[in-house]
């Protein structure tokens, strides 16, 4: 079948966006360039929200979620050095976007989402592009036993502190995590962090925005 008008504009978005998002921003691994200049965005999202798939923004889902702005998220991808074969558990895999760029660069990736329609897109568009990822339902902050240790854990997503749990599912001599930290305002920063004797050592890497994924908000404290 001939590719239609719309295969052709969208295909041209994908390159737009690598060429003018990723590239002026340090993301120089061939690899992430290639994978996601190669998925289409925006089958990792619902139809009524097409038209934002290639924009230079985190997209909201619903629910406190969103689709991580391209150039943050392939800087994370970039940060965690993965290599072919590695065991990668993406954390708040949301619709699978995420998922699906570490499976294009060769890892063995498991996606964990809670139950519920990001979850049931999720499904579908890996099914579709990535069906080698495995998708896996449950607790974000008690992350994947099963299949640990990973060689690299990622969170898609905003957490006001790594959970210890993700932590302990790490490699403990080659794992690394790469995250968002920060309450969701404008103090985020992502973060490269790896186990050693002491706990998991945290690396600043560079400042973005993005909400915290509500299953790992911090409990307001009661007031008097």
């Amino acid at each position: 079948m001939a590719p239609t008008t719309n295969d052709a504009f969208l295909a041209d978005a994908r390159k737009r966006m690598v060429e003018s998002q990723l590239r002026p921003n340090k993301v120089t691994d061939p690899r992430i360039l290639a994978a996601m200049r190669a998925l289409p965005r925006e089958a990792f999202l619902p139809p009524a929200l097409l038209a934002l798939a290639y924009s230079d923004q985190n997209v909201a889902l619903g629910g406190g979620r969103v689709l991580t702005q391209p150039m943050t998220l392939a800087r994370l991808a970039q940060a965690a050095t993965p290599l072919p074969g590695e065991r990668v558990l993406i954390v708040g895999a949301g619709t699978g976007y995420s998922a699906a760029v570490f499976s294009a660069i060769g890892c063995a990736v498991t996606a964990l989402e809670e139950p519920g329609p990001l979850a049931e897109l999720a499904q579908s568009a890996l099914a579709a592009t990535s069906p080698g990822v495995s998708l896996v339902l449950g607790s974000l902050a008690a992350g994947w036993a099963a299949g640990a240790p990973y060689d690299i854990v990622l969170i898609d997503g905003a957490v006001p502190e790594i959970p210890a749990a993700l932590g302990h599912q790490l490699n403990q001599d080659t794992g690394r995590l790469v995250a968002i930290v920060g309450d969701g305002g404008h103090t985020s920063h992502a973060a490269r962090c790896e186990p050693g004797a002491a706990g998991l050592s945290v690396r600043a890497l560079f400042d973005c925005l993005c909400p915290v994924i509500p299953a790992f908000a911090r409990t307001p404290a009661f007031q008097f």
